[in-house]
């Protein structure tokens, strides 16, 4: 765990030396849990949303997209449960005043058993190298099952307690496991209580006119509350979605982990209405699709996985993450909800607006029921950052640092290099440049020697440099350079739209999708 923590650390700082990530408001010391994308890393970001919008709005004939305000009516959140329900619980250590997630510690306590396990498995693994049988060691070793029992009872005990809501049951259990601060090691700790993690402010003019409202906690409230808007003017018919991505906001008290949980984030979401009674069909199938849509960009199918949910939201009757393999285990990078018609009828209890929809087959009216999938932008762009980025020995004994990619969503899709900077090389390298450049995002790079020019496109994920030589005023033929393999090719410059095109569309991401 320890070397995919290093891993991890090694990725930041890349984020941040490649121009993909930075501290927000870094140059007055930043602010905690807030980040801004860099240029590599905003070309990286939209890379991902237009993939996701286009498989859902390009694919789908019965979905379309919307873009809803940030600010919206406060009495939306009431009816939605956030202003009530919408809590963390939180925990104070009274000697180093720091505040922590009751939950986040369990869970930290948990993992804690988990590590145990595979240590010692790992280290029977060492001893009995090819004959070792994990299986029968995992369900026979003392220490193992020792560790595996402790395990299983405070898993179910959290379990339980998160399900009755039970604050005092949570802090009992931070008491009986020992669980000390990680900063002043002592166990003196408060009660857990409840917190909002919605961000307030006023709107309005003057003290006495203005009211309170709420930076959205996420973006499907603004779906629903447009959904007879969008199925009357665009005449859509029962099954049919609605999708969006947009930022949403949470006054996170445990923001950590880079990225991957912060307090201004984007999500991608897509609601899609359909008959009570057929949710589970369409539940099942859209948790079939989103899978797929996550491994057709070549990840590695074996770092996704499905986790059910134990404890469902008041407004659900199924729910699954989907969960990627991070270099701190496995975490949601995806929901797939089955969110019945509670959204809609408390919209419609809460307004007094009669938003059932007319079924001309059944010829009726009724509450549409709703399936969401809920993907947060950041996380994608996590995952797909960690799981590309490689430290290689080259036989040569140099090392380089190579971000593998998924070509169609790489920022820079080719750099085009002259050999010298002389001899009519950089006007060639130039019109090529002139050529791609409205087709694909294509650097122009001719400081430092070839080699080092290779690293830094290698760095930042660029799937193809061209390199004109000599030979190129002569024949008219350019060398490609694949990022992966470092292979190097001859081509005509005539050649080189169709061969990168082929590899870095969006379109045959797409394809792979059906």
């Amino acid at each position: 765990m320890a070397q995919q923590e290093d891993v991890f650390k090694k990725i930041v700082a890349h984020a941040k030396e490649y121009g993909f990530v930075f501290q927000s408001s870094e140059i007055y010391d930043g602010l905690a849990a807030v980040y801004d994308y860099g240029q590599n890393g905003v070309e990286l970001k939209n890379n991902i949303k237009r993939y996701w919008w286009d498989a859902m709005t390009l694919l789908h004939e019965n979905i379309v997209g919307i873009d809803s305000a940030i600010f919206m009516h406060p009495t939306i959140w009431k009816a939605s449960g956030h202003v009530d329900a919408f809590n963390d619980p939180l925990i104070d250590n009274r000697d180093s005043k720091k505040r922590y997630r009751a939950d986040v510690l369990i869970e930290d306590q948990i993992a804690k058993y988990e590590d145990k396990i595979n240590k010692e498995v790992a280290k029977a693994a060492k001893r009995f190298g090819e004959s070792f049988d994990e299986a029968m060691f995992r369900q026979t070793n003392p220490r193992v099952l020792e560790h595996q029992a402790k395990r299983d009872a405070l898993h179910q005990r959290y379990s339980d307690a998160m399900n009755a809501n039970d604050l005092a049951e949570l802090k009992q259990i931070i008491v009986d496991e020992g669980i000390v601060c990680p900063i002043s090691g002592t166990k003196n700790w408060t009660d857990v209580r409840q917190f909002n993690l919605m961000f307030k402010t006023e709107m309005g003019s003057t003290a006495d006119g203005s009211m309170t409202v709420y930076l959205r906690p996420e973006t499907a409230q603004g779906i629903f509350v447009n959904y007879l808007n969008v199925q009357k003017t665009g005449r859509m018919r029962l099954p049919f979605g609605i999708a969006q991505i947009g930022k949403a906001f949470r006054n996170e008290i445990v923001a950590r982990q880079f990225i991957f949980r912060m307090r201004e984030f984007e999500q991608m979401e897509m609601q899609f209405f359909v008959r009570p009674g057929e949710e589970l069909k369409w539940f099942k199938q859209w948790k079939e699709w989103r899978l797929k849509w996550h491994k057709a960009l070549g990840l590695g199918d074996q770092k996704y996985r499905y986790h059910d949910h134990e404890k469902l939201a008041h407004y659900a009757n199924a729910a699954t993450d989907i969960e990627f393999l991070m270099p701190f285990g496995f975490k949601e990078v995806e929901g797939i909800h089955s969110r019945t018609n509670f959204d809609l009828s408390q919209h419609e209890k809460f307004s007094g607006k009669n938003i059932k929809y007319f079924d001309p087959e059944l010829n009726e009216s009724y509450v549409p029921y709703v399936i969401e999938t809920s993907i947060g932008v950041d996380r994608m762009f996590l995952s797909v950052l960690c799981s590309s980025y490689e430290e290689q020995a080259l036989e040569n004994g140099e090392k380089r640092v190579v971000l593998h990619l998924p070509e169609a969503l790489a920022p820079v899709k080719c750099a085009v290099m002259p050999l010298v900077r002389k001899d009519g090389l950089p006007d060639k390298a130039r019109e090529i440049v002139n050529e791609l450049k409205f087709d694909f995002a294509t650097h122009y790079d001719e400081k430092d020697s070839i080699g080092k020019r290779y690293r830094r496109q290698d760095a930042i994920g660029t799937p193809f440099c061209i390199t004109v030589d000599h030979q190129t005023l002569d024949d008219n033929t350019v060398t490609l350079r694949e990022r992966d393999s470092m292979e190097q090719t001859r081509v005509n410059v005539a050649d080189l739209h169709k061969l990168i095109h082929d590899r870095v569309s969006l379109t045959s991401l797409l394809r792979k999708l059906g």
